[in-house]
C-alpha cells in the first residue's frame, strides 16, 4: 500500500505511527464502503506502538467515508488528547466519550487487540435483540461457533466501571455481540479485524433473512459446527486475509486519498 503521502518530511508521526493510521483510515472508508456506519456515532481504534499506551480514534463529527490518516486522534487511556489537532481549540468533544469507554477496555486488557471495530448496523442490532443470540445456520456465523462473546446492555457506555464488565465478558474472543446494542471485533492487525467484521455482519444479515422467511431452520449438527469453526481458525489462514485485505483496499481507491 502506497503510504507516501504526504512526504514523510512533512509528517508528525513515525513511520509505524503512519502506516497505522493509514490502515485505521482505511478501516473507516470500507465501514463507509459497506454501510456499517451509524452517521457519526461509531468508532473503531488503533494502539500507537509504545509504552504510553495511546490510541487513535476518529475525531468527533469526521464521517467514515472522509476519514484520513491525519484526522486521526491519538489519546491516552484516560480519553485526554496526547497531540495538538489542527483546527481544535480546546472547547467541545474531540473525540466521543463513549467511544473511548469501550475501545480503551479493550486496548487495556488485550495486548493483542491491535485494532477495535464497533458497529451499530441494522443486522447485527437486530441478532443483538434476539434472545438465542447467533445461529449457527450459515457457512458464515459456523466461524463463530464456541468462538463468540456476549455482553448484556447497560445503557450508553459511558460509565467506566462498565469497562471491567466487558473485558471479562470478551474473554480471549475477538468477536462479541453487545446485546440491544450492536457488535465488536478486535485483531492483531486491520486485516483481521477487517475479516471479523466482514464474517459477523454477514452472518447477522443471512440470520435476519433466514427468521424474516418464516420457514423452519436447518441447523446442522454441533460435530459438524465444531469442523467449520475448526477450519476457519486452520493453519494459512492468515496469508488468506492478507489477499482478501489488498483487494479490500482497492474497494476504496479512486477517491479522495484517505492516506493523507
Amino acid at each position: 500500500m502506497n503510504i507516501a503521502t504526504p512526504p514523510a518530511s512533512l509528517r508528525p508521526w513515525s513511520e509505524e505511527e503512519w502506516r497505522i493510521r493509514c490502515d485505521l483510515a482505511a478501516l473507516y472508508r470500507l465501514c463507509a464502503h459497506h454501510r456499517w456506519t451509524d452517521w457519526i456515532f461509531t468508532h473503531i481504534s488503533a494502539r500507537v506502538p509504545g509504552p504510553e499506551h495511546h490510541f487513535l480514534l476518529n475525531r468527533y463529527g469526521v464521517m467514515h467515508h472522509e476519514m484520513r490518516a491525519s484526522d486521526l486522534v491519538k489519546i491516552d487511556i484516560e480519553g485526554n488528547p496526547v497531540d495538538e489537532h489542527p483546527g481544535w481549540d480546546g472547547s467541545g468533544e474531540l473525540v466521543n466519550k463513549a467511544g473511548f469507554v469501550i475501545h480503551s477496555a479493550v486496548h487495556a486488557a488485550r495486548e493483542d487487540a491491535h485494532f477495535v471495530i464497533h458497529t451499530h448496523t441494522r443486522d447485527g442490532i437486530a441478532v443483538s435483540a434476539q434472545k438465542h443470540g447467533l445461529l449457527p445456520i450459515s457457512q458464515h456465523a459456523m466461524k463463530y461457533y464456541g468462538h463468540l462473546a456476549y455482553h448484556d446492555y447497560e445503557g450508553i457506555a459511558l460509565d467506566e466501571d462498565e469497562r471491567v464488565r466487558l473485558v471479562a465478558d470478551l474473554g480471549t474472543h475477538n468477536a462479541m455481540i453487545l446485546r440491544n446494542h450492536g457488535l465488536l471485533v478486535c485483531g492483531p492487525s486491520a486485516a483481521q479485524a477487517y475479516d471479523e467484521l466482514y464474517y459477523l455482519e454477514r452472518a447477522c444479515s443471512a440470520q435476519v433473512a433466514a427468521l424474516a422467511g418464516g420457514a423452519e431452520l436447518v441447523i446442522p449438527p454441533p460435530s459438524v459446527c465444531e469442523h467449520a469453526a475448526w477450519q476457519f481458525r486452520r493453519p494459512g489462514g492468515e496469508h488468506v486475509r492478507a489477499i482478501a485485505w489488498q483487494a479490500a483496499l482497492r474497494l476504496i481507491e479512486g477517491g479522495p486519498d484517505w492516506r493523507s
